[in-house]
């Protein structure tokens, strides 16, 4: 199993939506995903897993790992409604990794509510049914 991706560059805010099973399978394409979040968008990124069936701990790590990636570049990642087995991204190293009970607290946090959302660029892998 793999993952689909679709992502938004608004303004100042990024939002990376992920599908599927974010397991060891997965990782090399979430890691492409988040290439494409680095090199085209500014501000902290929301990684949107209300479509995320579950993670396994590579998964969680190739989180840690993109969270360390924006942070060179000056950006925070923070997660919108992880699976729902309760298991977070494991603490370590890296950066702190802000969690939100789902996108549209994320999304408040930032002042913007869904609705007002407008469809920035965006970009996406051919199976996102989103």
């Amino acid at each position: 199993m793999t993952i689909e991706w679709h992502y938004t560059a608004e303004a100042h805010l990024g939002i990376l939506s992920v599908s599927g099973y974010l397991g060891q399978d997965a990782v090399r394409r979430f890691d492409g995903a988040v290439g494409w979040v680095v090199a085209r968008g500014t501000g902290p990124v929301v990684v949107d897993l209300t479509q995320l069936r579950s993670w396994s701990a590579e998964g969680q790590l190739a989180i840690v790992h993109a969270a360390q990636r924006l942070a060179v570049g000056g950006r925070e990642l923070e997660l919108a409604a992880i699976p729902a087995d309760g298991s977070l991204v494991p603490a370590g190293d890296g950066p702190p990794v802000r969690v939100h009970s789902d996108l549209a607290a994320a999304l408040a946090a930032h002042g913007v509510r869904r609705e007002d959302v407008e469809e920035g660029q965006t970009w996406r892998t051919d199976g996102w049914r989103g």
